[in-house]
């Protein structure tokens, strides 16, 4: 796996952060061969596609007033939540159904001490803490987010999504349900991409 360990500096990267940033795309790459977490060909730049597309999302977070608790809507291989632990964004609570993924979460998260608690269940049965911030990755357009969110979050929560070059027309389907109040930034990583800031959200009567 090609990688090239450095991030922006506004992300704040420690070289520790680093160090167990490497160790979590290692021991993602041994359970790549024996379960799928992400797209084989990604794998050849893991760092790009995965770490950086994940890690731009600390300073948004950052430039709040309180360090929030954060959840991650169908971790999967731990994208975003894991790099947000690792990079010390906040507590986050990693929401996994397929138990061998959620196995994967609980071994990444022991090999690199994040701050990060894997429940294993579908979004719908999550029981834990109630997040301040959701956040998600290649889970759901975003009419469904939206709706998994709103089960998952405070009624005041916020929701940083990362979307690909079809935003637009997801945002423009969603808004047909939800009243949507948030702001974007092209993303880091992707260059059709941008970083969804999701303020506030409701259904429409």
């Amino acid at each position: 796996m090609k990688q090239s360990p450095a991030l922006p500096p506004e992300i704040g990267a420690t070289a520790d952060q680093i160090e167990r940033l490497v160790a979590y795309l290692a021991v993602l790459e041994k359970w790549q061969r024996r379960i799928n977490l992400v797209g084989r060909a990604t794998l050849g730049d893991a760092w790009h596609r995965h770490i950086l597309d994940c890690a731009q999302l600390v300073p948004v977070i950052r430039s709040w007033p309180m360090k929030p608790m954060i959840a991650d809507l169908g971790s999967g291989a731990g994208l975003p939540g894991m790099v947000l632990a690792i990079l010390g964004a906040g507590p986050v609570h990693l929401i996994e159904s397929d138990g061998r993924k959620a196995a994967f979460l609980n071994e990444a998260r022991r090999l690199t001490e994040a701050d990060a608690t894997v429940h294993p269940v579908r979004l719908e049965a999550y029981a834990g803490p109630t997040p301040d911030l959701v956040v998600a990755r290649a889970l759901a357009p975003l009419d469904r987010l939206l709706g998994y969110a709103r089960a998952v979050a405070a009624p005041s929560g916020r929701a940083l999504f990362l979307k690909g070059r079809q935003w637009r027309d997801e945002l423009t389907a969603a808004r047909a349900a939800w009243h949507i109040e948030f702001t974007h930034q092209p993303s880091l990583a992707d260059p059709a991409g941008v970083v969804l800031d999701i303020h506030a959200f409701r259904p429409l009567p």
